[in-house]
């Protein structure tokens, strides 16, 4: 017993006609007859009871057929996930993000791609870039939202979304009079407040500061940058953060473009071998990102 037969059988019990039958399966009779007849014997017991004008279900066919209709609707499901599936149209994603995307780049992607893949299941994570990038390579994560330059050399792809620098980040009555950018050396007559180690920029700052050859007197760490700002507002020292987290910046803090711009462009990252899903996700962000600039 295989579904082609228990889709003639099914077809041939609503027209009840072999004729009939034969035409909407687009076969000739003959065949559709021994297909039926070779059913009857797999199953043990006649289906039908052949008549001169037709056919009409035995009790035993009309106990079957409800669980072959069952069966063909089943089988109908599987081909509809696999052609979604095998399309990107459904299934589960999971997406690793750092906590600096929640308030721009996640929410501009996640929604569209809700709206245009409704079937898809969206598993989201808050990780650091380095974690997300690992985790992408050993398959725990399908695609990643990361900060530009990732500290690590793990397999994957990567695309960027997002421009953004890193900007000066001081207690307004400390800014300098006519000042509209500053260089690195300036941090070195002032307390430094910094990233904590888990995420990037942590070591971008670092790098920026010791290719400029300054030591910086580091005062606090932070994870988060609303709190590195409140930090600097609060007169503990100065700060690198994004240009584009000017929105959180609060009264008494003034950002400044740096005299040598800092990268710290947004990327979104996947496997060399990603699949349709996480292919649809990173074809959804480069379309709804189109590589901004960071302000000047």
């Amino acid at each position: 017993m295989d579904l082609r037969q228990l889709r003639y059988f099914s077809v041939l019990a609503e027209t009840l006609n072999f004729h009939r039958a034969a035409e909407r399966l687009n076969m000739s009779q003959p065949p559709l007859t021994v297909s039926i007849r070779k059913l009857e014997e797999d199953l043990g017991a006649p289906l039908f009871e052949r008549e001169t004008r037709g056919v009409r279900l035995t009790a035993a066919g009309l106990a079957a057929l409800g669980p072959a209709r069952a069966a063909l609707a089943q089988a109908d499901m599987v081909r509809d996930a696999v052609r979604l599936g095998a399309a990107g149209l459904s299934g589960r994603l999971a997406i690793g993000f750092i906590g600096s995307a929640v308030g721009g780049v996640l929410p501009r992607i996640v929604s569209p791609f809700r709206e245009k893949y409704p079937q898809v299941d969206l598993v989201l994570e808050e990780m650091n870039s380095v974690e997300i990038v690992r985790a992408i390579a050993g398959r725990r994560l399908d695609v990643g939202l990361v900060r530009l330059p990732v500290m690590d050399n793990s397999p994957v792809a990567m695309e960027i979304i997002e421009r953004d620098s890193l900007y000066a980040a001081l207690p307004s009555n400390q800014v300098p009079k006519a000042c509209r950018s500053i260089g690195l050396a300036e941090f070195a007559h002032h307390p430094l407040i910094i990233y904590s180690p888990v995420s990037v920029l942590q070591s971008v700052i670092r790098l920026a500061f010791q290719r400029a050859g300054i030591i910086p007197r580091i005062a606090q760490e932070a994870t988060q940058v609303q709190t590195i700002l409140g930090l600097v507002q609060a007169g503990l020292g100065w700060a690198l953060v994004p240009a584009r987290t000017a929105r959180f910046v609060p009264d008494g803090v003034t950002l400044l473009p740096l005299v040598d711009r800092i990268a710290i462009d947004m990327g979104i990252a996947s496997a060399h071998d990603a699949g349709p899903l996480a292919r649809n996700f990173v074809t959804t962000a480069l379309d709804i990102q189109s590589v901004s600039e960071a302000p000047d």
